[in-house]
């Protein structure tokens, strides 16, 4: 007699093993995805204080956001009403300045409660590069 196929056995254990495979191999895949979003924001925040700094540098004054940099941040556009750069909707960094640090070209960086995780992790490791703190552009402190 000539076996022409699989036994019922033979398919239950495969199943199980792609199973075991699939079981483990899912939460890495949404850990990589979460770790790709983190570097995703703070690349994004690093480059909009780059973008803001750079535009302060050449224009001697800031801007309407959207004139200063490509990220994309919630708000009306305005640096003194703080607008957001946010991760899945929610507000997770703020720029903030004062018209008179406007004058002095100081924009502040600070993080809001979010309760969001991924917030929360994006928002550590912008700690962990220095990012929150102010920002100075425009060589206000040069002295002759």
């Amino acid at each position: 007699m000539k076996r022409a196929g699989f036994t019922m056995i033979e398919l239950i254990f495969v199943i199980v093993i792609l199973g075991i495979l699939a079981a483990v191999a899912i939460p890495k895949l949404a850990a990589t995805r979460d770790d790709a979003n983190i570097a995703k924001a703070a690349t994004d925040v690093a480059t909009a204080i780059q973008d803001m700094g750079a535009y302060y540098t050449a224009q001697d004054q800031f801007g309407d956001v959207s004139d200063m940099t490509n990220v994309k941040l919630s708000g009306d556009g305005n640096l003194t009403t703080a607008p957001s750069y946010q991760v899945n909707g929610v507000d997770c960094v703020d720029f903030n300045t004062t018209a008179e640090a406007l004058a002095d070209g100081n924009i502040s960086v600070s993080f809001p409660a979010s309760g969001n995780a991924l917030c929360t992790k994006v928002q550590a490791m912008l700690a962990s590069k220095d990012i929150n703190k102010t920002h100075s552009f425009g060589g206000q402190k040069v002295s002759w």
